[in-house]
């Protein structure tokens, strides 16, 4: 008779939603890029304020959040990577010059609305923990999705944003916590030793 047991520590379970959390952004930002779904009216006019509004609101929630919390450092590594994100977005509008879907416009790729949203929610991530990232994620993903839905991107460009923005802030950022407090262990033949400290 042959048994097996299977256990999922903390740590597994949150590096296994974090997987499929991107999976499913992936699949959902390509999709429409190939398939051109809507599962709302296109464009729509309140879910292309929404998205406008998201732009401004995330960005500015997080950089009020690093002032509350008398994160200086933090503050400055958002200010790095806003400020990268900006550049590099801009930089490969002008340089590729894609055309938009409908509308005829330039200068399409990448999102600029996704890559600012996902630049503000990594940072967030990387700064503080994934849990605290998920709202935020969220609504960079309903900006993404605003812009499809608006046929001013297609998939590509809002994945492309996507990526610009989270590798802006996984330049700069460096967790919180890690930097504040340490947890150390060590052991001898009978002896353990668990420490804690704090800087301030």
């Amino acid at each position: 008779m042959l048994t097996t047991s299977f256990f999922l520590t903390g740590e597994d379970l949150l590096a296994r939603s974090k997987k499929s959390f991107l999976l499913i952004f992936i699949l959902f930002m390509l999709y429409p890029a190939t398939g051109q779904a809507q599962f709302f009216d296109s464009n729509n006019e309140d879910t292309k304020r929404s998205g406008d509004i998201i732009l401004v609101a995330l960005p500015a929630s997080t950089a009020l959040s690093t002032i509350v919390l008398k994160d200086k450092k933090g503050f400055w590594q958002f200010t790095k990577s806003f400020a990268t994100n900006l550049a590099i977005t801009g930089g490969l509008k002008y340089a590729i010059d894609k055309r938009r879907p409908e509308d005829g416009g330039g200068q399409a790729f990448p999102s600029g609305h996704t890559s600012i949203t996902f630049q503000s929610a990594s940072f967030v991530h990387r700064r503080y923990g994934f849990k605290y990232a998920i709202p935020a994620y969220a609504l960079a993903g309903w900006t993404g999705y605003s812009r499809i839905n608006a046929t001013k991107h297609d998939g590509w460009d809002v994945l492309a944003g996507a990526v610009v923005g989270i590798g802006s802030s996984f330049i700069f950022t460096t967790p919180y916590q890690r930097e504040n407090m340490q947890l150390t262990f060590s052991s001898s033949d009978d002896q353990y030793l668990l420490g804690f400290t704090y800087r301030f």
